[in-house]
Protein backbone atom coordinates (compact mmCIF):
# COMPACT_ATOMS: atom_id res chain seq x y z
CA UNK A 1 0.00 0.00 0.00
CA UNK A 2 1.24 3.47 -0.91
CA UNK A 3 0.00 6.64 0.82
CA UNK A 4 0.80 10.34 0.25
CA UNK A 5 -0.69 13.57 1.54
CA UNK A 6 -1.13 16.55 -0.76
CA UNK A 7 -2.76 19.99 -0.53
CA UNK A 8 -5.21 20.88 -3.30
CA UNK A 9 -3.66 23.86 -5.11
CA UNK A 10 -6.41 25.17 -7.37
CA UNK A 11 -8.77 27.71 -5.80
CA UNK A 12 -12.03 25.93 -6.54
CA UNK A 13 -10.82 22.53 -5.36
CA UNK A 14 -12.13 19.26 -6.79
CA UNK A 15 -15.40 20.43 -8.29
CA UNK A 16 -16.84 18.69 -11.36
CA UNK A 17 -14.19 19.45 -14.00
CA UNK A 18 -11.00 18.87 -11.96
CA UNK A 19 -12.63 15.88 -10.27
CA UNK A 20 -13.29 14.40 -13.72
CA UNK A 21 -9.60 14.81 -14.66
CA UNK A 22 -8.62 13.21 -11.35
CA UNK A 23 -10.95 10.24 -11.87
CA UNK A 24 -9.81 9.74 -15.47
CA UNK A 25 -6.21 9.61 -14.25
CA UNK A 26 -7.11 7.22 -11.41
CA UNK A 27 -8.83 4.92 -13.89
CA UNK A 28 -5.57 4.55 -15.86
CA UNK A 29 -4.25 2.34 -13.04
CA UNK A 30 -5.07 -1.22 -12.01
CA UNK A 31 -4.64 -0.53 -8.29
CA UNK A 32 -7.52 0.22 -5.97
CA UNK A 33 -7.26 3.94 -5.19
CA UNK A 34 -8.93 6.00 -2.48
CA UNK A 35 -9.05 9.68 -1.55
CA UNK A 36 -9.30 10.57 2.11
CA UNK A 37 -10.33 13.93 3.60
CA UNK A 38 -10.29 14.08 7.36
CA UNK A 39 -11.80 10.70 8.35
CA UNK A 40 -13.84 10.05 5.19
CA UNK A 41 -12.48 7.74 2.50
CA UNK A 42 -13.97 7.33 -0.97
CA UNK A 43 -13.12 5.44 -4.15
CA UNK A 44 -10.94 7.74 -6.28
CA UNK A 45 -12.49 6.22 -9.41
CA UNK A 46 -16.00 7.39 -8.44
CA UNK A 47 -17.11 10.89 -9.46
CA UNK A 48 -19.91 10.98 -6.89
CA UNK A 49 -17.56 9.73 -4.20
CA UNK A 50 -14.90 12.37 -4.89
CA UNK A 51 -17.47 15.17 -5.20
CA UNK A 52 -19.13 14.07 -1.93
CA UNK A 53 -15.95 14.99 -0.03
CA UNK A 54 -16.48 18.68 -0.85
CA UNK A 55 -12.77 19.32 -1.39
CA UNK A 56 -11.98 23.04 -1.74
CA UNK A 57 -8.72 24.81 -2.50
CA UNK A 58 -6.17 24.59 0.30
CA UNK A 59 -7.60 21.33 1.63
CA UNK A 60 -5.18 18.56 2.60
CA UNK A 61 -6.15 15.18 1.18
CA UNK A 62 -4.57 11.75 1.35
CA UNK A 63 -4.23 9.56 -1.74
CA UNK A 64 -4.02 5.83 -1.05
CA UNK A 65 -3.40 3.05 -3.56
CA UNK A 66 -3.09 -0.70 -3.20
CA UNK A 67 -2.10 -2.93 -6.09
CA UNK A 68 0.51 -3.71 -8.70
CA UNK A 69 1.03 -0.10 -9.82
CA UNK A 70 0.29 1.63 -6.50
CA UNK A 71 3.45 3.78 -6.27
CA UNK A 72 3.13 5.12 -9.82
CA UNK A 73 -0.60 5.74 -9.33
CA UNK A 74 -0.09 7.78 -6.16
CA UNK A 75 2.83 9.74 -7.66
CA UNK A 76 0.88 10.63 -10.81
CA UNK A 77 -2.24 11.68 -8.88
CA UNK A 78 -0.19 13.80 -6.46
CA UNK A 79 1.49 15.50 -9.44
CA UNK A 80 -1.92 16.22 -10.98
CA UNK A 81 -3.24 17.76 -7.75
CA UNK A 82 -0.06 19.81 -7.23
CA UNK A 83 -0.28 21.15 -10.79
CA UNK A 84 -3.68 22.68 -10.01
CA UNK A 85 -5.08 20.45 -12.79
CA UNK A 86 -3.25 22.43 -15.45
CA UNK A 87 -2.81 20.73 -18.80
Amino acid sequence: MCVKDVVVQNEVGLHARPATFFIQKANEFKSAIWVEKEERRVNAKSLLGVLSLGIVGGTAIRIIADGSDEAVAVDELVKLVESGFAD
